[in-house]
């Protein structure tokens, strides 16, 4: 069983955005590139959305899609 951390800094969240070969990743998606549990990035996404860096729209009852929001 991978090792995860329980935080991640706002620039390694916008770091995988930039690095990503699509423009809309999934908290799944981000958790796995940063070792991080999808959780604890769902609750850094929610805060970097209040803050304009990223925005999401929902697909369905539990899935949502993230981008870095347009500056």
């Amino acid at each position: 069983m991978a090792t995860t951390r329980p935080t991640a800094g706002d620039s390694e969240i916008v770091t995988v955005f930039e690095q990503a070969d699509e423009p809309v990743l999934s908290a799944p998606e981000i958790a796995e590139a940063i070792g991080m549990t999808r959780q604890g990035v769902t609750y850094r996404l929610n805060q970097l959305e209040a803050e304009g860096v990223v925005a999401r729209k929902r697909l369905g009852s539990r899935a949502v899609a993230w981008w870095l929001a347009e500056g």
